[in-house]
């Protein structure tokens, strides 16, 4: 009586907890390879950027060609002479500085642009993914390119050509660059 008391109650409790887990996986870079409108966003971002770095690489040769100009010059200026060629390359280094925190930093134009270009087709990514959840009863879906790390998935589980093509594109066929 107790083996089926028992035997009945670990089978209940094993039901319950297989079906309580409703998770799944997607790989958002595999999902944004089919959007052409990313693959085309992130180009122009890399474009800029690559411009933009070179505008700094750029200035800050320039701030080295005049510190050397000076080193090799030192002993033949004055004192006054030195201090404005010392003030003038300080000042460049800070302008290079604050052209480079414009350019790259923290909420600088580069992120502005991102933002701009990329969080359209983000938040067209999170709609569907959500849309998905919600038509397979999924409680969780995890980004396995994110900072969670899957130890183990299984193909089953993995959601990302169903994203995609609720975004409408055909699973299987990425953007080229």
């Amino acid at each position: 009586m107790k083996r089926v008391i028992f035997s009945t109650l670990l089978l209940c409790i094993i039901t319950l907890t297989a079906t309580a887990q409703r998770f799944a996986y997607v790989d958002s870079d595999y999902i944004l390879k089919h959007i052409p409108e990313y693959t085309s966003s992130q180009k122009q971002l890399d474009a800029l950027s690559a411009q933009w770095q070179k505008d700094v690489d750029g200035k800050f040769a320039d701030i080295e060609r005049l510190f050397k100009a000076y080193q090799a010059d030192q002993v033949l200026l004055t004192e006054d002479m030195r201090k404005r060629r010392e003030a003038e390359i300080i000042e460049r280094e800070n302008a290079a500085k604050e052209f480079q925190r414009l350019k790259f930093g923290f909420e600088g134009e580069l992120f502005q642009v991102r933002t701009r270009l990329i969080k359209p087709i983000q938040d067209r990514v999170a709609k569907a993914i959500q849309a998905v959840a919600d038509a397979q009863q999924l409680d969780m879906i995890f980004d396995k390119n994110s900072e969670i790390t899957l130890l183990y998935a299984s193909p089953r589980l993995d959601k990302s050509n169903d994203v995609v093509t609720r975004l409408g594109f055909k699973p299987g066929t990425f953007v080229t660059n």
